[in-house]
């Protein structure tokens, strides 16, 4: 049984803090230029990335006690405790072991829990992923026609959809084999039309994912997919209307990810075409489980690996790296001193690549579903707020939008910006190299934010009057810079695993369980009631509150004719 949480609010080292928060006043310029060493001690290594945390609004004392509250939470030991297997997910009596999942072939100690051989189950379905991913990439695999595959639908929702799509759109330039991933999540109608509009049903293959093969969404979409197969299979006179030529066409184009063999094969997927995975692997936390054939098949199981290999280069600089020198760790510490002291809210990543425009949209599910409770692992009220609200967008396309917020607001956002020295397609616009200009708005706005533009700075420029305050930056607002060599598979794993312990950090201090979430149930359940109403029950329309019935009475006497 999980230990109790212990209460952060109540050790010495958040008696540290708050002491050390009254009166505080940040003085980055002032930092900077009495502290030729700053730097130095705040920049640090993880794997390939180099994260530069001096301009962050704290000195060595703030830290210092910052690492003190990380060793009495007990950060450490409950990470340890989630390697070995313990059950730390608590409201579902389970290990967390998303850590397993890019653990190399042959690492030892072999991983067992619960009786399960953790080490080899991992390796078995990812050989039976790679495997199929050379398969359907060397056009060993085709359609029902004999055509190779040229494209590639994952149909899920949240983990078994951010992830993909986020990484697909990240690696594109490694997907070379002529097939690419599109990606279907939402209900809407919308998105599986879009998605299939210009597709032929001929050179398409149907990934269904879902643990259970039970979620409301993905089941939808995936009929609606099957049906799009067999009207498309039968117009180009590829099969006829027979039960046994669109069984066979399923067989040809729809494989799942889930564990639920007997669903998987009602909805007429072979079982040998399913891959499996655990419920110690929680949705956020699944992209590197079976939910990744899509980008195995994208990218090939090559490009995976490397990925897996980036997770694991993270996981064991956290295991083995002293707290005061863990990254993740330390990045964890700066958002609870930004939250629970100096009354931050939000949270920005900034991404200087546009492979990366859907990792802040991946990071809101990791962050927010992980840390957005207001009960303790053991079920009572948390002491401290919790969470944050994460978002952001690449660069340079922020600074035209929200960027003003963040320089001249009142609001204290703390931003982390992630730049790659060496870009995916270096170009040039008239001999300069427009890579080089892009990563100096990077450096620019790190520049700017942290040191801002005083009133004497500016009436020196010739500015005069009122002009003066609308053209004053007031700075110390914090920021993290994250440096790659270059964007790839090895790098990206790495990013993705540095917030995900970031994330760990956080729900351990402030005592929460990060790898539930109920609060997605409640919705989910309510939609399964209403949706009778919408379609004419009388009883499911008067079992709704007043709000409801009314948005149900201008549906309906808004909705066209439906029924076809």
């Amino acid at each position: 049984m999980t230990a109790a949480p212990i209460d952060a609010t109540s050790t010495a080292a958040w008696a540290d803090l708050e002491s050390l928060k009254n009166g505080f006043t940040p003085d980055l310029r002032g930092w900077f230029d009495a502290d030729p060493g700053r730097v130095d001690r705040l920049s640090l290594p993880l794997a390939d990335l180099h994260v530069d945390l001096s301009k962050n609004l704290v000195t060595d004392e703030i830290v210092a006690a910052l690492v003190r509250l990380a060793e009495q939470t007990g950060v450490a030991e409950r990470y340890a405790a989630m390697l070995a297997g313990e059950h730390i997910n608590t409201t579902e009596d389970r290990a967390v072991l998303h850590t397993a999942l890019r653990r190399p072939a042959g690492a030892t100690p072999a991983l067992v829990v619960d009786g399960q051989q953790v080490d080899a189950d991992v390796q078995q379905v990812l050989e039976k992923m790679s495997a199929f991913a050379d398969r359907v990439r060397s056009g060993e695999w085709t359609g029902v026609t004999g055509k190779k595959v040229t494209h590639v639908v994952n149909i899920g929702i949240g983990g078994s959809d951010l992830g993909p799509v986020m990484i697909s759109e990240a690696l594109r330039p490694y997907a070379t084999a002529g097939i690419q991933a599109r990606f279907v999540s939402n209900i809407d109608p919308f998105d599986i039309a879009n998605k299939t509009a210009d597709l032929d049903p001929e050179t398409t293959l149907f990934i269904v994912a879902s643990k259970t093969f039970t979620t409301l969404e993905t089941l939808t979409n995936a009929r609606l997919a099957r049906d799009w197969l067999w009207a498309g299979l039968q117009q180009a006179g590829a099969i006829d209307d027979s039960e046994a030529k669109k069984t066979d066409a399923v067989a040809h184009h729809f494989v799942a990810v889930s564990t639920a063999l007997d669903k998987v094969e009602a909805f007429g997927i072979d079982p040998a075409n399913a891959f499996g995975f655990w419920d110690w692997v929680g949705g956020r936390y699944s992209v590197d489980s079976a939910i990744g054939l899509s980008l195995a098949i994208e990218l090939g199981p090559d490009a995976f690996r490397e990925l897996l290999a980036g997770f694991h280069a993270v996981d064991e600089h956290v295991a083995s790296t002293p707290l005061e020198k863990n990254v993740p760790v330390l990045m964890g510490l700066l958002n609870v001193w930004y939250t629970n002291f100096l009354g931050a809210q939000t949270h920005a990543v900034l991404p200087y690549a546009q492979q990366l425009h859907r990792f802040a949209a991946y990071l809101q599910q990791l962050t927010m579903e992980s840390n957005g409770k207001s009960v303790r692992w053991d079920g009572t009220p948390v002491t401290s707020d919790t969470g944050e609200v994460f978002w952001g967008e690449p660069g340079t396309n922020g600074q035209h939008a929200f960027y003003q917020l963040i320089h001249q607001g009142t609001r204290l956002i703390p931003a982390d910006f992630i730049a790659f020295v060496n870009p995916a397609y270096p170009l040039t616009d008239g001999g300069r190299d427009v890579h080089g200009l892009f990563l100096a708005n990077f450096l620019a706005q790190t520049k700017a934010l942290a040191f801002g533009k005083t009133a004497a700075e500016v009436e020196a420029e010739g500015t005069t009057g009122a002009l003066v305050a609308a053209r004053t930056f007031p700075g110390n607002r914090p920021t993290t810079s994250i440096f790659a060599p270059a964007l790839t598979p090895t790098v990206l794993g790495e990013l993705i695993a540095l917030y995900e312990h970031i994330t760990f950090t956080q729900g351990t201090i402030w005592g929460i369980n990060s790898f539930d979430q109920w609060g997605v149930e409640l919705g989910k359940q309510l939609a399964l009631q209403i949706a009778p109403a919408i379609e004419g029950d009388d009883d499911a329309l008067a079992a709704q509150d007043a709000s409801t019935r009314s948005l149900l009475a201008y549906y309906q006497a808004h909705r066209q004719a439906w029924r076809v």
